[in-house]
């Protein structure tokens, strides 16, 4: 059977479809992992190491999540801010949009499915998960990411899942965010998070130094109007 690889895949890469991968039939309580069919928990206990163990995890939430278009929706966005916080150093970066942004993308803001590979290579993120995101636009920034990074990307899908993730998580609902948040914190109490490793440290802290730098730079370089105001013409002056 064929295996996905981590990337980077090249300029075009064939999609995991052509080349022999594809979902689990629903209802066989497997899902996909690197191309392969696993029993659901071996996913989930995968995701969970994943998410924990690479450089800067990162949750992109899509439109069917951030949007709150219904009560189920909301509840999922509850589930995954209460998921974010037992992930030790965590990102979330929303993909609001599928509309390009220019003239210019802020990948610390947000993520757009035409150039995703922007704020995973500026992030400097080694795992993602994308959750809430329309299938036929996840299908497109996945392969762009395997493309060119090497991301270990997760599809978290209400539906049939995603071929082109390293890992996807087929049928999701509430139920199965909560599995993987146990899931996470179960793992921690065998494995140290990136998050905690002295790397992981010194680079969260070099992250927060130049935001705060930025942030104060910002405010310095606003240039406030200080000049003296002209007097206009006297209608009455000869």
């Amino acid at each position: 059977m064929p295996k996905l690889e981590l990337g980077p895949a090249g300029f075009l890469p064939p999609s995991a479809a052509s080349m022999g991968i594809f979902q689990p039939e629903k209802g066989t309580n497997m899902q996909l992992v690197e191309g392969e069919h696993v029993p659901e928990d071996k996913a989930i206990e995968k995701a969970a190491h994943e998410l924990l163990t690479r450089r800067n995890p990162t949750l992109f939430p899509g439109p069917m999540l951030v949007w709150g278009w219904n009560e189920e929706t909301r509840h999922k966005a509850k589930l995954l801010l209460d998921l974010a916080k037992v992930i030790p150093g965590v990102n979330i970066i929303p993909m609001p949009d599928y509309r390009p942004i220019y003239p210019k993308i802020d990948p610390e803001a947000v993520i757009n499915p035409c150039h995703p590979n922007l704020t995973i290579q500026h992030n400097k993120i080694h795992v993602c998960a994308l959750i809430g995101v329309h299938c036929h636009f996840a299908n497109i920034t996945l392969k762009m990411i395997r493309a060119n990074t090497n991301c270990y990307t997760q599809a978290w899908c209400a539906y049939d899942g995603h071929e082109d993730a390293l890992l996807s998580i087929r049928d999701l609902d509430s139920d199965k965010l909560i599995k993987i948040t146990e899931a996470i914190k179960k793992a921690k109490n065998s494995i140290t998070p990136w998050a905690l490793t002295p790397e992981g440290k010194e680079e969260l802290e070099e992250i927060r130094y130049n935001k705060e730098r930025l942030k104060a730079a910002s405010k310095e370089d606003a240039t406030l109007f200080m000049g003296e105001l002209h007097q206009g013409l006297d209608e009455n002056q000869e």
